[in-house]
C-alpha cells in the first residue's frame, strides 16, 4: 500500500504542476481592432481573462520551507556552491534517497514495533489502534522527504523547480492529512467501542457520526491543499454556493432524512436491538443510518423507514417497560351463591399476593359487574420484571391457579347463554267442552 501511494505522489508531483501551468498561460493578445465588432470582441476577451484570473493561484508554490532549509544545510556542509550539477550533487541526491529508505525501515521495524509492545501493556486500547494507524503515513512521509530533498539538491531548470514545488506541496499535504485522517478514525473507533461496552445511548449512532466527521475533515483538507497552492478558496466557495443551492433544492427529501437522523440521535428514543413501533410498523431495530432506519418485523420482514418519518411519528418503545400490567375479567355462572363468590374473590387475591413475581401493592380483585350472562370478577396486578417471557410465564401460572381454585369450589366459568321461558296460554271459549 505504501509503495502504491509513493508512486501516486510522484505522479502527482509531475501532473499537478502541468495542470497549473495550463491555468497560468495567458491568452494571446487579440489583433488590432479594425471595426466595432472587433472592439466588442476585445472587451469580451478582457472580461473573460479577468474572470479566469480570480481562480488562478495568487503566488507560486515553492514547496515546504523546512525542505529548502534541509537541502541548503546539506550543501553548506559539503561546501557545494556551484550553480551547476556536479558529481557531488548526484551523490548527495542518491545518499538522501537511500538514507530515506533506510530510515523508513528503521522507523517501521524498530520504533513502531517498540511502540506497539508498549501499547500492548497499557490498559487503554486507544494506543493499540493509534500506533498501527500512523505507521504507514509516517513511513510515507519519510520517503516523500527523501524523494523531494534529492530532487531539490539537483540544479534543474526554473520550470522543473516550479513543478517540483507544486508536487511537493501536494504530496506533503496529502501525507499529513492522511495521517490525521487515520488518527481521527482510530479515535472515533475507540469512542464507539467504549460507547458499546458501556451501553451508552449514542453508541448506535456512532457509525454515521464517524462518516459525517470524516467527510467534513476530508472537505476541509481539500480546501487547505487548494489554499496552499495559492488559489483563492473564497472565490471558489462563492462559485459553488449557487450550485450548492440548486443541489439542496433537488435533495430536499435527503436533507430532511439527514436532519431526522440528527433528531433521533439527540432524543435517542431507541437503540439497536430494541423492539419499537413506528406508525403501523412494529419490530426490532436492526440499523440506524443517515437516510433511514431498518426494523425487522415479527414475521421476519425488513421494513425501511425514512428518518424524516421516524422523527415526525409517535414512537412506542416496547423494550423500555418499567413493569408490565395485567388486567382481565373472570366471569362465573349465575348459579354461584354470594358466599361462594365472596370466598373465591378472597382466594384469588391470596393467590396473587403470595406470588413473589407480582407486586403485592398492585393487586386488585373485586366482584365488579352483574353482566347479562356472567358474574364478573375484575383482576389487576403488575409484574416488576419488564422481561416479556418472564411476564408471560407468571401470567400463565396465575391463570392456571385461578382455574384450579374455581374448579376446587365446584364453580363454573360463564359463557354467553340465553334462557327462554315458555308459558302455555289459557284455553279459549271454543276449546271448552
Amino acid at each position: 500500500m505504501t509503495r502504491i501511494l509513493l508512486l501516486l505522489l510522484c505522479g502527482l508531483s509531475l501532473t499537478a504542476p502541468l495542470a497549473h501551468a495550463v491555468l497560468q498561460a495567458e491568452p494571446a493578445p487579440p489583433p488590432a481592432a479594425t471595426s466595432a465588432a472587433t472592439a466588442d470582441q476585445q472587451a469580451a476577451d478582457r472580461t473573460s481573462a479577468a474572470a479566469a484570473a480570480s481562480v488562478r493561484p495568487t503566488k507560486a508554490a515553492d514547496g515546504p520551507d523546512f525542505l529548502e532549509h534541509v537541502v541548503d544545510a546539506i550543501l553548506e556542509v559539503f561546501d557545494v556552491r556551484t550553480g551547476e550539477n556536479t558529481t557531488t550533487h548526484f551523490v548527495i541526491a542518491i545518499v538522501l534517497l537511500v538514507g530515506a529508505f533506510v530510515l523508513r525501515r528503521v522507523v517501521t521495524l524498530l520504533l513502531f514495533s517498540q511502540l506497539k509492545k508498549i501499547a500492548a501493556r497499557t490498559k487503554s486500547t486507544l494506543d493499540d489502534k493509534l500506533f498501527p494507524a500512523l505507521e504507514a503515513p509516517v513511513a510515507t512521509f519519510i520517503m516523500v522527504v527523501g524523494i523531494f530533498a534529492s530532487l531539490r539538491v539537483l540544479k534543474l531548470s526554473e520550470t522543473s523547480d516550479l513543478y517540483i514545488g507544486y508536487g511537493s506541496t501536494i504530496a506533503f499535504s496529502l501525507v499529513i492529512f492522511w495521517a490525521l485522517l487515520r488518527a481521527l478514525s482510530s479515535v472515533l473507533d475507540h469512542v464507539q467501542e467504549q460507547a458499546v461496552g458501556k451501553q451508552l445511548g449514542f453508541a448506535a449512532f456512532m457509525p454515521w457520526i464517524k462518516k459525517t466527521l470524516i467527510s467534513i475533515f476530508v472537505v476541509f483538507g481539500v480546501l487547505m491543499v487548494v489554499q496552499s497552492l495559492g488559489y483563492d478558496v473564497k472565490a471558489l466557495l462563492a462559485g459553488l454556493g449557487i450550485g450548492g443551492l440548486a443541489v439542496a433544492l433537488a435533495a430536499q427529501d435527503t436533507l430532511a432524512n439527514v436532519f431526522g437522523s440528527i433528531v433521533v440521535a439527540i432524543d435517542q428514543p431507541f437503540k439497536l436491538g430494541e423492539a419499537i413501533k413506528v406508525g403501523p410498523h412494529e419490530g426490532n431495530v436492526e440499523d440506524i443510518g443517515l437516510r433511514s432506519t431498518k426494523i425487522r418485523t415479527p414475521g421476519k420482514n425488513l421494513v425501511v423507514i425514512p428518518n424524516k418519518t421516524v422523527a415526525s411519528e409517535a414512537i412506542i418503545n416496547n423494550s423500555r417497560f418499567t413493569r408490565r400490567r395485567v388486567e382481565h375479567v373472570v366471569g362465573l355462572t349465575y348459579d354461584t351463591t354470594p358466599d361462594q363468590l365472596q370466598a373465591i374473590v378472597q382466594e384469588i387475591q391470596g393467590i396473587l399476593t403470595a406470588e413473589p413475581e407480582i407486586d403485592k401493592n398492585s393487586v386488585m380483585v373485586f366482584f365488579r359487574d352483574l353482566n347479562t350472562s356472567s358474574l364478573d370478577i375484575w383482576i389487576v396486578y403488575e409484574t416488576p420484571n419488564p422481561d416479556f417471557q418472564k411476564h408471560m410465564r407468571v401470567r400463565e401460572k396465575m391463570n392456571l391457579a385461578i382455574m384450579r381454585a374455581v374448579a376446587a369450589r365446584g364453580l363454573s366459568f360463564a359463557f354467553p347463554t340465553q334462557t327462554l321461558h315458555l308459558e302455555r296460554a289459557a284455553p279459549g271459549p271454543e276449546q271448552k267442552s
